[in-house]
């Protein structure tokens, strides 16, 4: 088992999370980015910078993940992806992305796209949170306690 992060839009403080938790798990962490990155040496932990453009590091985390692995994203086609090839998906907010809540996801992903597009809603996500932060972690050491 393998933990994916889609990296050039994970927030440092859950990548250092999953430093700390590849290192003492002894889990194999691959970083996917289109940016160089910084990463603590660890035999554990891998980065792997793809070409610029779009979808290249989404596209390369679904060839190479194998059935069972983790992957972090917010990308909601990257985690219907990685849940259709047997992966599991969290979002760095600690919500736990399944087959039963993709789809609704999705949906409304493209619903607010659609309100961004005629102006009626402004701005990203509002920074993570304590409580989000820690649902991340409970869920990562959760998962890697199980497999």
């Amino acid at each position: 088992m393998r933990i994916w992060v889609d990296a050039d839009a994970c927030p440092k403080l859950i990548k250092e999370i999953l430093f700390r938790a590849a290192i003492r798990t002894k889990t194999e962490l691959i970083l996917v980015s289109n940016q160089a990155l910084q990463a603590p040496p660890s035999p554990f932990i891998k980065k792997m910078q793809v070409s610029l453009g779009f979808d290249v590091a989404d596209n390369h985390i679904v060839e190479k993940m194998a059935s069972g692995d983790l992957v972090i994203t917010a990308d909601l086609p990257l985690a219907g992806a990685v849940i259709d090839k047997g992966g599991t998906a969290l979002n760095p907010r600690g919500e736990l992305y399944s087959k039963n809540n993709i789809k609704e996801r999705l949906s409304i992903r493209n619903f607010n796209a659609d309100l961004r597009g005629a102006g009626l809603i402004t701005g990203g996500p509002p920074p993570l949170n304590k409580k989000q932060i820690q649902t991340f972690a409970n869920w990562l050491d959760q998962f890697l306690s199980c497999c």
